[in-house]
C-alpha cells in the first residue's frame, strides 16, 4: 500500500509540474491572471492548485516579463524576510521590540555596517544598554539584533530562499526592490504597524524605534463561502455575457439576498455580487443605479479587504468610469487619481494594470476635448507596455489603436494611419486575420486612409483643414510625443499570446463558464477578477465604440446622427470588467413583459424622452 500511495503521489508531482505550472504560466503571460501585490499573488496560487513553495519555479520561467520577475521576486524576498525578522523577535525581550524592529528595517532597507551597528537605532534604551555592557542581562538583549548588518541580513535571506524556494536572488535583487511596495508588504506579512510620514528609504538609516507603533499577531483563518450564492452568480454571468440583462438581474439579486442571510453584508462575495449588479444596471442604462450598487461594492472591499487593496483600487476605477457616464468628468478624474495612487502602493508604478488604467483617464480627457493631456497619457501608457509587455503585446496594440483614433480626432490622419497599421500589423500576427478585433482595426485602417485622401485632396483645392495644422503644432511643442510617433513607424517583432481576457483567477469554475460564454456573446468580455480590471479586449473594442458616432461625423456630413439611447454606449472609456454592447444586449421588454426592479423605470424613462424629442 505503501508503494502504491508513493507512486501515486509522484503522479501527481508530475501532473503538477508538468501540466498545472506550464498552464498557469501562460496564463501570466496572456494577463489572463493578473496579480498586483503578494496577497493576490498568493491567492491565485491557491485558487490554481499551487503551493507557494514553487515560487521558484514559476519566477524562473517568467523571467522575460519585467513586471511578473519583480513581483515573484519581491515576494520571495518578502517572505524569507519574515523568518529572519521573527528569529529576531523570539530572541528579543518585550522591551526592546521597537529597536529591533526599526533596527532590522534599517539593515533591510538602509546600509548599517558592522562598525556603527550597536548605535545605529539611535535610541536612548541603546545607549543605556551599551554603558552598562558588564551586566548579563543587556548583553542577552543586545545579542538578538544590535550586532545585525546590513550585508549580513541580506545574506541570510539569499540562503533562506534559496533552501526554501530554489530561488537564486539576483545581485542587484537589494537596487532593484520596489522599496515601498516590499515595505508593505512586509508590515502585512509580520504584523508590522509603522507611523504615517514620508520615509527616506535610500538613507542609511530610515527607520527610527519611535517609527514602530505596534506588532499585531497575523493569524492564518478561512473566510466562510455559501456555495448556493455563489452557483447563482456564476448563473448571472453567463446570462450577462449573452446579454439577457434581466435575467442577470434577477440572479444577482438573489445571491446577494442569499449572502446577507447567511454570511452578512461585510463579505467579499457580497462585494462582487454588488460589482455585478452595477455592470448589469451601466449597459441597461441606470447609471445612477449603477453608482449605487459600486459605492456599496466599495465600502465592502476597503472594510474586508483594506483601504490600499487592489481591489478597492479596482472598485474606485469602476466608480470614476460610471461618473463619467453621467458626465461628471471632474469627480471622475478624482476617482481615476485615487486608482492610480493605490496600483502604484500595491505594485509599484510599472503593472499593465497602471498602463490599462492611465488609457481610461487619457479616454475622459479626450471625451473633455483636452487633446494635449490625453495624448500625455497615452504615450506614457504605451512606454510602460512596450517596455513590461513588449511591442508585439495585443496590449501594446490597444495603446497604438488609442492613439490613432486621438490624432483622429485632432485632424492628424497621417499618424492616425501610422498607429493604426502598427495596430493591424501586431492583431495580426497574434490573432490572426479572420479575428473580429483584426477585421474591426482594418476597418478603422481603410477609414483613416480615406479621411486622409479627403485631407490631401482639399488641400490641393485650397481647403487646408486646420486640426492637422494643430497637431503639427502640437508635436512641435512636445518633442518627447515626436519621437515616440516616430517610433511607432519602426516594424518590431515580439510573440505574445492570443487569449487576451484578464482576470485574477480568483474562481476556476467563473473562468471556465465565462470562456464558454465569450464564444456565444453577443456582449463579450465578462470580467472574473475577484477586483474589476480593464481588460485588453474592453479597452480594443470600447475604443471603437468610443469615437463611433465623432468618426460618422467627420467622415461626411450627410451620415446619420445616433439616436439618444445609443450616445451612452459610444461615449466613455472602457468599464473595468464588462464590455459596451450594443441594442442586443439591453432586456427585451416585449419578451418578458416586465423589467425587474432597478431596470423598468430608466428604460421607461427613456423611452418617453426618445418619443418627446421624436
Amino acid at each position: 500500500e505503501i508503494e502504491v500511495d508513493e507512486a501515486l503521489v509522484k503522479k501527481v508531482g508530475s501532473y503538477l509540474l508538468d501540466t498545472v505550472i506550464p498552464k498557469f504560466v501562460q496564463d501570466l503571460c496572456s494577463l489572463d491572471v493578473s496579480p498586483m501585490d503578494g496577497q493576490t499573488l498568493t491567492d491565485v496560487l491557491h485558487s490554481n492548485g499551487i503551493n507557494v513553495r514553487y515560487l521558484g519555479k514559476v519566477a524562473g520561467m517568467i523571467k522575460h516579463l519585467p513586471h511578473l520577475w519583480d513581483l515573484f521576486s519581491a515576494e520571495i524576498i518578502v517572505r524569507s524576510a519574515k523568518h529572519v525578522v521573527k528569529d529576531i523577535l523570539r530572541q528579543s525581550p518585550d522591551h526592546n521590540i521597537a529597536p529591533a524592529v526599526a533596527h532590522f528595517l534599517n539593515c533591510f532597507f538602509g546600509k548599517v555596517l558592522a562598525a556603527s551597528s550597536k548605535g545605529s537605532t539611535g535610541s536612548p534604551q541603546s545607549k543605556t544598554q551599551k554603558k552598562s555592557s558588564e551586566s548579563a542581562s543587556s548583553k542577552k538583549g543586545q545579542s538578538a539584533f544590535s550586532q545585525l548588518t546590513s550585508d549580513g541580513v541580506w545574506s541570510d535571506i539569499k540562503e533562506f530562499a534559496k533552501h526554501k524556494y530554489q530561488f537564486e536572488a539576483p545581485d542587484d535583487v537589494r537596487v532593484g526592490t520596489k522599496r515601498v511596495a516590499v515595505l508593505r508588504n512586509l508590515c502585512q506579512k509580520v504584523g508590522i504597524t509603522i507611523a504615517a510620514r514620508k520615509y527616506d528609504l535610500h538613507s542609511t538609516t530610515p527607520f527610527q524605534p519611535s517609527d514602530i507603533l505596534n506588532l499585531q499577531p497575523v493569524v492564518k483563518h478561512s473566510v466562510p463561502t455559501c456555495t448556493d450564492a455563489r452557483k447563482l452568480m456564476e448563473a448571472g454571468k453567463i446570462r450577462m455575457a449573452e446579454g439577457t440583462l434581466n435575467e442577470a438581474y434577477a440572479l444577482f439579486s438573489e445571491a446577494f439576498s442569499l449572502l446577507q442571510q447567511i454570511n452578512g453584508p461585510m463579505h467579499k462575495d457580497a462585494a462582487n455580487c454588488c460589482r455585478y449588479l452595477a455592470m448589469v444596471l451601466y449597459h441597461a442604462g441606470d447609471t445612477a443605479g449603477a453608482i449605487v450598487q459600486q459605492h456599496r461594492e466599495l465600502i465592502i472591499n476597503e472594510r474586508c479587504l483594506g483601504l490600499d487593496h487592489p481591489d478597492t483600487a479596482h472598485s474606485y476605477g469602476n466608480m470614476a468610469l460610471f461618473y463619467h457616464g453621467l458626465n461628471q468628468t471632474e469627480l471622475a478624474l478624482r476617482h481615476m487619481s485615487r486608482t492610480l495612487l493605490l496600483l502604484s502602493l500595491a505594485s509599484g508604478p510599472d503593472h499593465p494594470d497602471v498602463a490599462a488604467t492611465l488609457i481610461n483617464v487619457a479616454m475622459m480627457y479626450q471625451d473633455a476635448s483636452n487633446m494635449s493631456t490625453a495624448l500625455r497619457y497615452l504615450q506614457e501608457a504605451l512606454k510602460k507596455n512596450e517596455r513590461l509587455l513588449g511591442p508585439g503585446h495585443i496590449q501594446t496594440a490597444v495603446c497604438y489603436h488609442a492613439l490613432a483614433i486621438a490624432f483622429s480626432c485632432m485632424g492628424a490622419y497621417k499618424l492616425s494611419v501610422q498607429h493604426e497599421t502598427k495596430t493591424h500589423d501586431i492583431l495580426v500576427k497574434q490573432l490572426g486575420s479572420d479575428d473580429s478585433r483584426t477585421k474591426d482595426s482594418e476597418n478603422w485602417l481603410n477609414t483613416f486612409k480615406g479621411r486622409e485622401q479627403q485631407v490631401i485632396a482639399q488641400k490641393q483645392k485650397g481647403q487646408g483643414t486646420v486640426p492637422s495644422a494643430n497637431a503639427v503644432e502640437f508635436l512641435k511643442a512636445h518633442p518627447g510625443l515626436f519621437q515616440a510617433m516616430k517610433a511607432a513607424a519602426i516594424q518590431s517583432g515580439g510573440d505574445g499570446p492570443a487569449n487576451v481576457n484578464r482576470g485574477r483567477g480568483g474562481d476556476e469554475r467563473a473562468a471556465k463558464a465565462a470562456a464558454e460564454a465569450r464564444k456565444t456573446a453577443v456582449a463579450r468580455g465578462v470580467n472574473l477578477r475577484n477586483g474589476p480590471a480593464a481588460s485588453v479586449s474592453d479597452i480594443n473594442q470600447i475604443l471603437n465604440l468610443i469615437n463611433s458616432a465623432a468618426s460618422a461625423s467627420a467622415a461626411s456630413s450627410g451620415n446619420a446622427q445616433a439616436t439618444e439611447s445609443e450616445v451612452p454606449q459610444s461615449n466613455g472609456p472602457a468599464l473595468n470588467g464588462a464590455k459596451e454592447s450594443k441594442d442586443t444586449s439591453r432586456p427585451s421588454a416585449k419578451a418578458d413583459g416586465q423589467a425587474p426592479v432597478g431596470l423598468g423605470a430608466s428604460l421607461e424613462l427613456k423611452k418617453q424622452k426618445s418619443k418627446q424629442k421624436a
